[in-house]
């Protein structure tokens, strides 16, 4: 399951923009996940949770925005949406499409706070 690593990923910049921009609690993470990346997105919420649960993130909540396949048509020359690395163009029906959209993960953002400021 590389869902397990991809969550000690996250952590591991969790914790680096901790220490650089000095916060000490998470309460959200904000991630963007392709549709043509191979992350299973119920894995990675089950890993999420199961890795940050000793740290500054224990129980953040996981958004996850999906980011839809994207490819490039090179027999018809057009962007279509995909919905599989290797689906045939939508438009003309050909498997010259190469993915060109949608295979990454990131993380968007962090709502993030201080001990602080729970008094």
């Amino acid at each position: 399951m590389h869902e397990m690593s991809l969550a000690e990923g996250i952590l591991q910049i969790i914790e680096d923009q901790a220490a650089q921009r000095a916060f000490d609690r998470v309460r959200r993470v904000r991630l963007e996940v392709g549709q043509l990346s191979g992350v299973e997105i119920d894995a990675l919420r089950f890993s999420f949770d199961a890795v940050v649960a000793d740290s500054i993130a224990a129980g953040a909540a996981l958004e996850i925005v999906e980011v839809p396949g994207e490819g490039w048509c090179l027999d018809c020359n057009a962007t279509v949406a995909i919905g599989a690395l290797f689906d045939s163009c939508p438009l003309c029906g050909g498997y010259r499409v190469r993915a060109s959209g949608g295979m990454d993960m990131r993380v968007l953002d962090l709502e993030v706070g201080t001990t602080a400021d729970r008094a």
